[in-house]
């Protein structure tokens, strides 16, 4: 048993793999992750997942764009090709303004895929990887580290009697679809 990576414990209804994870946080046991094949509401806060700062990120790309467009313009306006048309400042901010906010919604735009991927390392050409295929259907799973668990038979224990259809001991730490 020492191959062990994962105890995957197989649920058909979200309400029962809940009701799972509150069994195992009581018995203070350690949750990898869970698989769900939807969101499911409240998720996040019962395994304490922290806040995304996703936003910040948003917001840092859209800066840049900003910046990236005043930059740009004021460099192709007033330094490089300066044109004196009736006595007119060559730097009318009013005029820049369209330009200046569709370099930040793009810059915003592109940042936030390229974060996005790097964040949950799905790049593309990347096989998929999943602990349990059926997560991706009809099943709810939770799997739980079997190397910080030492009590594999506890655990399976639990998880049968929370509702768990199957319980499983995976030796990959995923499984991939080639």
């Amino acid at each position: 048993m020492s191959d062990i990576k994962y105890i995957l414990g197989s649920f058909g209804d979200p309400d029962e793999m809940m009701h799972g994870i509150d069994v195992l946080q009581e018995n203070n046991i350690s949750i990898h992750d869970v698989y769900t094949p939807m969101p499911i509401h409240g998720i996040e806060a019962k395994l304490g997942v922290k806040r995304s700062r996703i936003d910040i990120a948003a917001f840092c790309f859209g800066i840049t764009g900003t910046c990236a467009a005043f930059a740009l313009i004021y460099f192709c306006a007033v330094i490089d090709w300066r044109v004196n048309i009736g006595g007119k400042p060559s730097f009318a901010l009013p005029d820049f303004i369209p330009i200046m906010f569709e370099l930040t919604v793009l810059f915003c735009a592109f940042g936030m895929v390229l974060t996005y991927y790097a964040s949950t390392h799905l790049f593309p050409g990347r096989a998929p990887r999943v602990m349990d295929l059926r997560a991706t259907d009809d099943r709810f799973v939770i799997a739980v580290d079997a190397k910080e668990n030492a009590e594999h038979t506890v655990i399976d224990e639990l998880l049968k009697n929370a509702g768990a259809l199957e319980v499983k001991y995976n030796e990959r730490k995923y499984i991939s679809y080639e």
